[in-house]
């Protein structure tokens, strides 16, 4: 193979435009494309800001025309040459480099390659798990480094952002005590103390808080996180945030320095004015409405409480639920009366499998109102359904009764179904907002005891801190979470910096005094050290980045991303350890080793 000696790269390949024409180049890449025109040979040479397209003739340079000839795919050249502009009739619109071309004068492979198990280029219809396995050839296509950069940016940005109103970015450690609740953390067993463990954070919340203590009044860190849980698209085992706290602020201040943030990274770095304040809406208002507490704002179909409608009609099912406490719910899908049968059915099937126990319809057509539930009811009710809901002609009516933690998230889930049956989503539409006024705590039944909701250094409303002790579930948190296009970006509270309301919450959620000193006993000392009131936010930057570029998966905006079994295709990882490492560390396994 050859080397550089002699040659230093010029230039990039994508920068070369008209401007350049005349110009002597030493360009540096992988071949994308190698076509041999008989006489001529043309390579498409690229790198990251890149392709452009090199020409090698005999009548040129010879030598160079001949190596050229050995060149395939992914091989690693050094290119010298001429940039020329092309003839008018062979400029290629389609590339940012399409009228310029190089006339090869001299070229160098640095490395062969194997024929790649996929296309280098976008939009390749290939298995992820190849894609993953062969990770440092996916990274190579343009949309995977355009996501790249893209992170690159908005971190950037972001780091931008914050330095210019006064934040300091803090690194919190890595290796921290195990704590209670949320997700299981990932154990890392310490050698010279045997028995012990780390753990690796799930966030940065206590140290995060500290730092208010110690004075810091604003921090901000581009933090990585670790959790031990069931995987997603939108999930991954460590994962990065943008990690926020603040002193001597309310629910507000952090809200707007949030959109402000948020409104100059998509200005920045996608080209999009966002609009501020965004909308905010109430924790009930979206589960009542929306059924969601991340609700997609980009189209309407909300859920319409029709109980008071159809009380009192000859339909047991409704009765009974109504009876029990329950609600009876709908959502209008326009335009669709002439929806299929079989795929009413298959709606049916569809809410069961969130635990929906049936779902009933009436399809307003131009010959009138098609239901198997109508016969159950009087004029009068159905009138009063069709007021409620303003079902018109050529609407359909999808109806469920249950309670309403059953009915508000299933229905809510069969509302985006329809959304995006119907193609009723924009994708190029932002609809920002904040959800807030969550309740402190929810009821763990498999526990029966209160845990919760967000975490147990939220703040609960001043006028709740007197249901406490006697009523938990009435108790509303000052939390809040920023919501974009249906997907939660991040979540943040005002925190609880005195020790006795402190205490009371962990009493709360069924922590012995004894248990919270051992866990949080560091923390509880500090508040006695003059804490001032603070409260933060952490954004999931990997979700961010997703949404931003427009990918359907985080593993697109990762460089290398865990598959949904929590392992790493190309590395192999999680693998065995020797025996000895695991005897360094007072480790013994009960699985039995493969042989």
């Amino acid at each position: 193979m050859d080397s550089m000696l002699g040659l230093k790269r010029t230039n990039s390949c994508g920068e070369l435009m008209s401007n350049f024409a005349g110009q002597e180049v030493v360009l540096c890449g992988w071949v994308s494309r190698r076509r041999d025109h008989g006489g001529l040979i043309f390579v498409d040479l690229r790198d990251r800001s890149g392709i452009v397209q090199v020409v090698f003739s005999p009548e040129v340079a010879q030598d160079a025309f001949l190596k050229a000839e050995t060149v395939r795919n992914e091989y690693v050249l050094t290119v010298r040459g001429v940039v020329k502009l092309r003839d008018s009739d062979t400029i290629n619109p389609n590339m940012p480099t399409g009228e310029v071309e190089v006339n090869g004068l001299e070229i160098r492979i640095l490395n062969a390659a194997k024929t790649p198990p996929f296309y280098i280029q976008d939009d390749i219809d290939v298995d992820e798990t190849l894609r993953l396995k062969y990770r440092y050839l996916d990274l190579r296509r343009p949309e995977m480094q355009r996501n790249i950069i893209l992170r690159h940016r908005a971190t950037k940005l972001m780091r931008d952002y914050f330095d210019s109103n006064n934040f300091l970015e803090v690194e919190t450690p890595i290796l921290i005590k195990s704590t209670p609740e949320g997700a299981r953390d990932y154990l890392v067993p310490s050698r010279v103390h045997p028995g012990k463990f780390f753990a690796l954070p799930q966030s940065p919340q206590i140290y995060k808080q500290i730092l208010m203590v110690a004075g810091i009044e604003r921090y901000f860190q581009i933090a990585r996180c670790f959790r031990d849980e069931d995987l997603r698209a939108d999930r991954q085992p460590e994962f990065t945030q943008l990690d926020i706290e603040m002193s001597f602020v309310d629910q507000e201040d952090i809200m707007k320095m949030m959109e402000k943030m948020l409104a100059y990274l998509f200005k920045e770095a996608n080209g999009i004015e966002i609009s501020a304040p965004f909308i905010r809406m109430t924790y009930d208002d979206a589960m009542n409405k929306y059924g969601s507490d991340k609700p997609d704002l980009r189209f309407g179909m909300e859920l319409m409480d029709i109980s008071e409608a159809v009380r009192g009609s000859e339909f047991k099912v409704f009765e009974s639920v109504l009876k029990a406490g329950g609600r009876v719910k709908a959502i209008k899908v326009p335009n669709y009366s002439h929806i299929p049968r079989k795929e009413l059915d298959g709606l049916v099937e569809y809410v069961g499998s969130f635990g929906g126990k049936g779902l009933a319809w009436m399809c307003y057509t131009p010959d009138g109102i098609k239901s198997q539930i109508t016969k159950f009811f009087s004029e009068e009710i159905v009138g009063k359904i069709t007021a409620m809901t303003e079902a018109g002609e050529g609407d359909l009516l999808l109806l469920m009764a249950d309670k309403p933690a059953v009915v508000n998230p299933v229905l809510g889930q069969l509302r985006l179904e329809m959304a995006r049956r119907l193609d009723m989503i924009d994708p190029d539409k932002l609809c920002f907002l904040w959800v807030v006024d969550f309740p402190m705590f929810e009821y763990d039944e498999e526990e029966k005891r209160w845990v919760a909701m967000h975490h147990m250094f939220t703040a609960p409303r001043d006028e709740d801190i007197q249901y406490l002790e006697q009523d938990p579930g009435r108790v509303l948190a000052k939390a809040y979470d920023v919501i974009l296009n249906g997907t939660e970006l991040g979540g943040g509270s005002l925190r609880i910096y005195q020790r006795d309301l402190q205490e009371k919450v962990f009493n709360a959620i069924g922590f012995s005094v004894e248990e919270a000193t051992e866990k949080f006993g560091y923390l509880l000392e500090a508040f006695e050290y003059g804490t001032p009131p603070h409260g933060g936010i952490a954004l999931g930057i990997d979700r961010l980045i997703m949404l931003m570029a427009g990918r359907p998966s985080l593993r697109d905006v990762i460089a290398f991303p865990k598959t949904q079994s929590a392992t790493d295709l190309m590395a192999q990882a999680p693998g065995t350890v020797a025996p000895r490492q695991l005897k360094d560390l007072h480790v013994k396994l009960d699985v039995l080793a493969k042989k």
